[in-house]
């Protein structure tokens, strides 16, 4: 009996310290919970109000919350986030297999903390990113066919720190 309770502790505690692969995290059911560390902000900014004034909110951290309407389909290192206040929406972007959103999320609501940032493209790395985002969707598409328009050489992002995915109505 000893032996037997000794062994099933063991079990227990090895069981307890398996960590998922960036492949199981990304194919996850059931994306609801917490990423990353915890929420410290109170207030979150409308989508709109980050992007219509972005000079304000550039390098502060930020709480946003919304729909979430794309997941990186490649590590889930990313999701676009929309809310009812404006027609586009933001990329959320977390270190790579760090935080891995769950392709699950899609539909989901989300809130996020993290530091608003801008990015400035040159037209031939605008060309890359779009080739790039094409890529993790499986499409093939040539960088000579793109046309670039100057929205984007710019994009405004939140660096993913800490997120709560949640089903609508239940925050």
């Amino acid at each position: 009996m000893k032996n037997y309770l000794t062994i099933l502790f063991f079990l227990i505690s090895l069981g307890c310290g398996i960590k998922k692969s960036e492949y199981d995290l990304l194919h996850d059911k059931y994306p609801e919970g917490r990423y990353g560390g915890r929420i410290s902000l109170q207030v979150n900014i409308d989508i709109d109000e980050l992007l219509n004034d972005p000079e304000k909110f550039l390098e502060k951290t930020v709480l946003i919350s919304g729909e979430i309407i794309e997941v990186c389909p490649m590590r889930g290192c990313w999701v676009n986030v929309k809310d009812s206040t404006y027609d586009k929406p933001i990329r959320i972007k977390v270190t790579d297999g760090q935080i891995v959103f769950p392709l699950s999320a899609k539909g989901k609501d989300i809130k996020v903390e993290g530091v608003f940032t801008k990015l400035e493209f040159t037209e031939n790395q605008a060309r890359n990113w779009k080739v790039h985002l094409a890529e993790e969707k499986g499409l093939d598409i040539s960088k000579e066919d793109l046309v670039i328009l100057p929205e984007d050489l710019v994009e405004y992002r939140i660096i993913g720190q800490s997120a709560i995915i949640y089903t609508k109505g239940c925050d």
